[in-house]
Parts: C-alpha cells; sequence; structure tokens
C-alpha cells in the first residue's frame, strides 16, 4: 500500500494519532504499533497510536515512507505519505 493518511486534531497534537481505516495493511499498523479500534457512534473501524504525530512520521519514514502533502481541515491536521513500490 504505497499512500498513507495520518492525522490528528490540533488540540491534540500530543495524540493519538490516525493512521489508517479497516482496509489498512495489518503488518504496518502492526510495525508502528497501532490499534484497530470504533469510536462510539461512529460507523467504521480506524487504527489509532497513542504516539504524537512526530513519533508516528518518524516511524513511517523508517519503514520508507515520506510526506507528499500536509493540510488543516477544521480542526484536525493531515499528512499524505507515499512509498514508492519496489520492482
Amino acid at each position: 500500500m504505497p499512500y498513507l493518511l495520518v492525522s490528528t486534531l490540533v488540540r491534540l497534537e500530543i495524540g493519538p494519532t490516525i493512521v489508517g481505516d479497516e482496509q489498512s495493511d495489518p503488518d504496518l499498523m502492526t510495525k508502528i504499533g497501532a490499534v484497530l479500534g470504533q469510536q462510539k457512534g461512529c460507523p467504521f473501524k480506524e487504527y489509532t497510536v497513542s504516539d504524537p504525530p512526530r513519533i508516528v512520521l518518524n516511524k513511517l519514514e523508517k519503514l520508507g515512507y515520506s510526506v507528499i502533502n500536509t493540510s488543516g481541515i477544521g480542526q484536525t491536521i493531515v499528512w499524505t505519505l507515499h512509498k514508492p513500490i519496489s520492482e
């Protein structure tokens, strides 16, 4: 899976960090310490890490991902990461 979205609420920049949904690569989620859960009233599950975004981004860089875009959406900040597909 070459693309990944990482997000957190601006007021919670120390964590938790959202790193994927139910269809994310479970092996990658295990490597970064993510846990699949579901927030009350939310119809979907998501992977979260208790680490702040900076730590998560550092872990992902070591796994070959790099940030290609950052955006703020309301009270949420989102990083888009990409990992080149090795041939």
